[in-house]
């Protein structure tokens, strides 16, 4: 039986840290918008697959001028952003209406590779869950005012998306009260009772945020071609 397989992209950044008056989703990557070529990852790994975007309501007018400009005509579901990541996240999931798996991802990462994308589908069909991750290279040290103490790296691992779910369980976790603790998905499941299953993520998979990520981003994109 076939699963009905949705990616709900979550681009509600401005720009602040990156240094740029347009909101970084919108920063030109080898000649297309950072948040197109995050929605063609998608497409490329299963062109029936179902998006649901969601971005500041603010974003709607430039989104649309750079979709006629670059004569995209994907088809999706565009929604309106929350205050908070919590609030657009569950105003995305208030929009698909199915039963079945969603991957929920950053629209800033444009990198994402079609064997991440579908080994994160592949295992939350049988986990419930599945969230990409990735070891970390450098040591690293835990602060207590005053003091530090060095920790085990192979403990940790860094988040990346997508954070993949049944949609039955991720929308019912994204009905708990919002807490400035819950800074993913994954935390927000957790916090509700569920266990989260990890898979390897890519260090290619970055998130442009501040201007040394659009250059890394750049000749990794490069590289690829």
């Amino acid at each position: 039986m076939n699963i009905k397989e949705y990616a709900l992209i979550v681009a509600g950044g401005k720009g602040t840290r990156i240094k740029s008056k347009v909101p970084k989703q919108f920063l030109d990557l080898d000649g297309l918008p950072i948040l197109i070529h995050t929605l063609n990852a998608f497409y490329e790994y299963s062109p029936e697959i179902n998006i649901v975007l969601v971005l500041p309501e603010d974003d709607f007018a430039i989104w649309n001028e750079l979709c006629e400009l670059h004569n995209y005509r994907k088809p999706l579901i565009l929604e309106r952003g929350g205050e908070t990541r919590f609030q657009s996240v569950r105003n995305g999931l208030a929009k698909i209406h199915d039963e079945g798996l969603v991957a929920i991802h950053d629209g800033v990462r444009p990198l994402v590779s079609k064997n991440i994308i579908a080994a994160s589908f592949r295992l939350a069909a049988v986990h419930g869950s599945a969230v990409a991750t990735v070891r970390l290279k450098d040591s690293i040290r835990m602060t207590d005012q005053d003091t530090t103490r060095a920790m085990d790296r192979s403990r940790f691992r860094i988040v990346q998306t997508p954070q993949t779910f049944r949609i039955s369980l991720i929308k019912e976790a994204y009905q708990i009260k919002e807490d400035p603790s819950l800074t993913d998905d994954a935390s927000v499941a957790e916090k509700s009772g569920h266990i989260i299953s990890l898979f390897e993520g890519s260090y290619e998979n970055i998130k442009i945020t501040t201007p040394e990520d659009l250059v890394i981003a750049e000749a990794l994109w490069k590289s690829n071609q």
